[in-house]
């Protein structure tokens, strides 16, 4: 069986502006964030991001990466709304494609079954046929005669997804309560990159936990890339859960152009063993390097 390692790097040297790219996770949780700091750190640009959203969104909103997201929501979970994903959003920097969710699940389920929509009620008697007059209708071919939304097939020039463990080869183990669809983004897409906590030997599967949890499938992946703690700062249970005090400080920045540059110099300007040693500091030192960095910017001007 093929070794599937990469490099982040080498990654995103598979990736090209302009694609449709799949981001697994839901809201800030279990989000292939190492994968998302390594594209802010690249060149691409004009993509279309589909996603159960989440700071990942958020982020390529940022820096302009983002010509379209197609998406059921983009949250913080514990805080509302991403800041710069409502910033895009409001001042129309970016297109929307905003649906139901059950909707974005058939979007994904149709394209990774190879068929062009899927029927579904969901979106009757909503504004989301008004906000995407795109969307189209078909007549149930039964006695029925059931008026029905057809939801398209969401394909994907690529997914990008991360799980608690995964081995050489591809296969991928979530341990948390949740897999959030994620092998439907690999469906979906014609490149599928797995990132993991940790690679393991296959036969260390099971004494990581029980046969269920193996919800990835060698067959869906063409990429894994060894990232700890490359879901920061979203949760990845049960390796560790969001980071709720660094994500305050993210919607905190985001609302000074001043501190905003300080974040991003900190911490995303960076590649990914710096981001996790910035990060690994204590709060309090945190805070303080924040502080000093604002007050040296000051300083300057």
């Amino acid at each position: 069986m093929a070794d599937k390692r990469l490099s982040l790097d080498e990654l995103v040297g598979e990736l090209r502006s302009g694609m449709s790219i799949g981001i697994g996770g839901w809201g800030s949780r279990r989000k292939p964030m190492a994968a998302v700091r390594a594209i802010l750190r690249s060149d691409l640009t004009d993509l279309t991001i589909v996603s159960y959203g989440g700071p990942d969104v958020g982020l390529l909103c940022s820096a302009g990466k983002v010509a379209k997201v197609i998406f059921g929501f983009v949250t913080l979970d514990s805080i509302p709304t991403d800041p710069h994903f409502k910033v895009a959003r409001q001042t129309g920097s970016i297109d929307c494609m905003e649906i139901d969710e059950g909707m974005f699940y058939l979007g994904l389920l149709a394209a990774s079954h190879r068929v062009p929509f899927l029927p579904t009620r969901a979106g009757l008697g909503s504004d989301v046929l008004r906000n995407n007059p795109s969307l189209r209708m078909i007549t149930s071919p039964y006695d029925d005669a059931e008026e029905l939304v057809a939801m398209p097939a969401l394909r994907l020039d690529a997914a990008l997804i991360h799980v608690n463990r995964a081995d050489a080869t591809g296969s991928g183990q979530i341990l948390g309560p949740d897999p959030f669809f994620d092998e439907l983004f690999l469906g979906a897409a014609e490149r599928r990159y797995m990132t993991t906590e940790r690679i393991i030997d296959t036969d260390q599967f099971a004494a990581e936990g029980p046969l269920q949890t193996m919800c990835i499938s060698r067959l869906l992946t063409d990429g894994v890339i060894e990232t700890p703690g490359g879901a920061h700062f979203t949760a990845c249970v049960h390796d560790y859960g969001r980071d709720e005090e660094f994500q305050r400080a993210y919607v905190s920045a985001a609302a000074d152009p001043d501190a905003w540059a300080t974040f991003r110099q900190r911490y995303l300007e960076v590649d990914e063993p710096d981001y996790q040693a910035a990060t690994q500091e204590a709060p309090s030192e945190r805070a303080g390097q924040l502080a000093g960095d604002a007050k040296e910017r000051e300083v300057a001007k």
